[in-house]
């Protein structure tokens, strides 16, 4: 991520508290709270290494966790559930996923990705049992000289104009992400920005925001990452109800909505794992895809947005480069 390559891998916890030692860490959690850290030996400034060619994924072999009738049908309760006043906003997701044997690695994927689907947050990671190939445009957590930084995305378009309830969707996260960075962080530290700004990403738009605070000194990172999770942009509002509704309407979501990214002599960079593939030893690549519901949705069009953030990676793999 970010042009560092980490290499010589000497040490994998589960334990978040890990962080605490000295080293440079690749960070993944999953939506569900599962930690993975990684240790490497050897970090450097380059490029994404020049092996193996994709096998292309036919874009026909994908299926869904949920089909469309399942999706309308998952919108339309996340509406019901807001008008009994028991949630404001769900963020409401769909795995799909595709047999992936021709293929022993994903780092051609990435490469491809990074050719195709330029962001922010690209990265690729090969642990034993689990890869991924990410081009996540959503910073979660940013972490230097004390200051931590989250920049949520809600709002989704395919043009530079949003409707009223992308605004209004973006503003409810935002007093979200202020509510979690308040509770780890000094008391009046807490500021926004930056609020709704429009930002051009390959073949859609998204309205973005910033919320910064100065984490209180009693804090480790692995506490201030432990109380953040999962991420409030791709959760809900509030965020303990959000998680209910998810808990029952889905699947697990696993690496997709967790963090991923690096942590290393008191600095972070940890992006919200959208946008990404991810497998296991099963020879079964994923990818999720979901859209920020509130009573202002339409289910139809929401089923649009989940189309519309997974069709061009998902033609990358699929052999189309900058599709």
């Amino acid at each position: 991520m970010g042009g560092k390559l980490a290499t010589g891998l000497e040490e994998i916890s589960t334990d978040p508290s890990s962080l605490r030692a000295p080293g440079f860490w690749a960070v993944i959690g999953s939506f569900e709270g599962q930690w993975l850290l990684a240790r490497f030996k050897n970090v450097m400034e380059a490029p994404l290494p020049l092996e193996g060619v994709w096998n292309p994924i036919s874009v026909t072999s994908w299926r869904s966790s949920l089909d469309r009738d399942s999706y309308l049908d998952y919108v339309k309760l996340v509406k019901e559930e807001i008008a009994a006043g028991e949630v404001y906003q769900v963020n409401a997701c769909r795995i799909i996923s595709a047999y992936n044997t021709a293929n022993k690695s994903l780092l051609p994927l990435a490469r491809a990705i990074a050719a195709g689907n330029p962001a922010p947050y690209l990265s690729y990671l090969f642990l034993p049992g689990l890869e991924i190939a990410s081009a996540s445009p959503e910073r979660f957590l940013n972490l230097k000289d004390g200051e931590i930084i989250s920049s949520p995305i809600k709002g989704t378009s395919a043009t530079p104009d949003f409707y009223e309830k992308d605004r209004a969707e973006n503003l409810m996260i935002v007093d979200l992400i202020r509510n979690d960075i308040g509770a780890i962080a000094e008391i009046g530290s807490v500021t926004t920005p930056r609020l709704l700004s429009v930002e051009a990403h390959p073949g859609l738009y998204h309205l973005v925001s910033d919320v910064n605070g100065k984490i209180a000194r009693n804090l480790h990172f692995d506490e201030v990452l432990s109380s953040m999770m999962p991420p409030g942009s791709v959760s809900g509002a509030p965020k303990s109800s959000a998680l209910k509704i998810i808990g029952r309407q889905e699947k697990e979501r696993d690496i997709y909505c967790g963090a991923l990214g690096w942590y290393h002599n008191g600095e972070a960079e940890i992006a919200v794992a959208i946008r990404t593939f991810w497998q296991r030893e099963d020879g079964i690549l994923h990818f999720g895809t979901g859209a920020g519901i509130t009573w202002g949705s339409d289910p139809e069009l929401e089923w649009q947005e989940t189309e519309l953030k997974a069709a061009r990676l998902i033609r990358i793999a699929g052999g189309q480069e900058g599709a």
